[in-house]
C-alpha cells in the first residue's frame, strides 16, 4: 500500500471566489415565526457568513494540519486520514456526515496510551470515493488500511456513519478487530419491541423520523439534484450542514456557544475547498439501496461492544434502552452520558475518551 505525507493548503482563488459568492448571497425572506423553527435562522445566517467571508486561510491551515496527516492508496482509493503512532494498542476512529475527521482531534491528547488512526470517510474532504461505497465497503477498505500500516489487530470507534463502520468491522473481521465503541446506533437490530422502554424509545425516533428525516430522504433518492446548489453556494451549504450541528448537538439551540464559531468556519471551510458535500451525501442512496441500516434477521456482532449514549442525540428523551442495542450487539460497556449529543468527540470530549479507555481496558 503506497502511503504518503500530506499537507492541506487553501488556493488563494479558492478563498477569492468562495468570499465573492458570500457577498452576493441572494436571501430568502426571513421563515415567520420563532426562529430556527422551518430551517436555518437567516439573521444568524447572515452574522456567519460575514464572519466566513473574512476567514484567515493561515488559521485554517494551522487548524487542518495540527496533527501528522498521509493519503494511501487503499485499493485503488485515496484516503485521508490522521495517524500517531505511540507503540500502544491501535484505534481507528470514524466520523459520519455532515462531519469530517476534525469532529475526532480533540481525543487525539486524551488518548495518549493507543496509536489512532482517523480517516476521512471515502468522499469527505481529502479522500476519494469510488463510483457506490456503503459503510459495509468503508469497512473493508479500513481493514487494508491497517494492515497497510501494520496492525493486525485493533479497536473501532465510531459515530453516526462510522457507527455502522464499526459494526460491520465488527461482523466482517471478527479475527482482527478486538472490540468496537459507539456512540450512537447506526445499524438496527432486526426485532420487536418487546419492553415499555423499547417501545417508547421507538416512538420517539419515529416520531423524529416524521419532523426531522427530510434531509435523509432527499439526500438517500435524489442527492445529484441537491448537489448543485449546495456545491455553488456556500450560503448554502453552511445553511443545510450546520443546522444539524444545532438541532442534533446538546446545544440548547447554541450552536456557537457548544461548538465554537472558529471550529464551524473551519468545517465549513473544508466542505467548501474540497467540494464534497455531493460525494459526502450519496452514501445515503447507496447504504439506502443495500440496505446496510439494520442487521439482518439472527445476525449480531459478537465481539465486545461498548455503548455510550449521549441522551441529547438527535432529542433530549431519546435514551437508548440497553436492552434493544442488546438485540444485536454483545454489549460489555453501557453507559448512559450526563451531557453531549450527536457529535460526543467535540461536544464532551473527556467524557467520551473515559469511555473509550473504560472499554478497551475492560476487554
Amino acid at each position: 500500500m503506497h502511503i504518503e505525507p500530506f499537507r492541506a493548503t487553501i488556493d488563494p482563488s479558492v478563498l477569492r471566489d468562495l468570499r465573492l459568492r458570500l457577498a452576493a448571497t441572494r436571501w430568502p425572506d426571513a421563515a415567520p415565526g420563532e426562529a430556527w423553527s422551518q430551517g436555518t435562522d437567516r439573521e444568524w445566517l447572515r452574522d456567519f457568513v460575514d464572519d466566513w467571508g473574512g476567514q484567515d486561510a493561515v488559521t485554517v491551515e494551522r487548524e487542518l494540519n495540527a496533527h501528522p496527516q498521509f493519503i494511501a492508496d487503499v485499493d485503488g482509493t485515496p484516503i485521508h486520514f490522521v495517524h500517531l503512532r505511540r507503540g500502544g494498542p491501535a484505534l481507528i476512529l470514524t466520523h459520519g456526515w455532515p462531519s469530517a475527521y476534525l469532529e475526532y482531534l480533540p481525543l487525539i491528547d486524551l488518548l495518549p496510551d493507543y496509536d489512532l488512526v482517523i480517516p476521512s470517510l471515502p468522499g469527505y474532504g481529502f479522500s476519494g470515493r469510488p463510483a457506490a461505497c456503503t459503510t459495509r465497503d468503508v469497512a473493508a477498505l479500513w481493514a487494508t488500511l491497517m494492515t497497510g500500516l501494520g496492525y493486525e489487530r485493533f479497536g473501532a470507534v465510531g459515530s453516526d456513519f462510522g457507527s455502522a463502520v464499526a459494526t460491520y468491522l465488527g461482523l466482517d473481521f471478527p479475527d482482527r478487530v478486538t472490540g468496537i465503541h459507539l456512540s450512537n446506533l447506526d445499524v438496527w437490530p432486526t426485532a420487536e419491541p418487546e419492553t415499555d422502554d423499547e417501545r417508547a424509545f421507538l416512538a420517539v425516533a419515529h416520531g423524529w423520523d416524521a419532523t426531522e428525516r427530510g434531509y435523509s430522504f432527499i439526500q438517500g433518492t435524489r442527492p445529484q439534484t441537491l448537489s448543485y446548489g449546495l456545491t455553488d453556494s456556500p450560503a448554502g451549504l453552511a445553511a443545510w450542514i450546520l443546522e444539524k450541528w444545532r438541532a442534533w448537538g446538546d446545544t440548547d439551540g447554541d450552536v456557537d456557544a457548544r461548538f465554537g464559531r472558529a471550529f464551524l468556519l473551519t468545517l465549513m471551510t473544508l466542505y467548501w475547498m474540497t467540494g464534497t458535500i455531493g460525494s459526502s451525501i450519496r452514501d445515503y442512496i447507496d447504504n439506502r439501496d443495500a440496505r446496510t441500516g439494520s442487521l439482518p434477521p439472527g445476525v449480531r456482532v459478537e465481539i465486545p461492544v461498548g455503548f455510550a449514549d449521549f441522551g441529547a442525540n438527535f432529542v433530549p428523551e431519546g435514551r437508548v434502552p440497553r436492552s434493544w442495542v442488546e438485540r444485536g450487539y454483545t454489549v460489555t460497556r453501557f453507559s448512559e452520558m450526563p451531557h453531549g449529543g450527536h457529535f460526543a468527540a467535540r461536544e464532551e470530549p473527556e467524557l467520551l475518551a473515559g469511555e473509550i479507555r473504560a472499554f478497551f481496558a475492560s476487554i
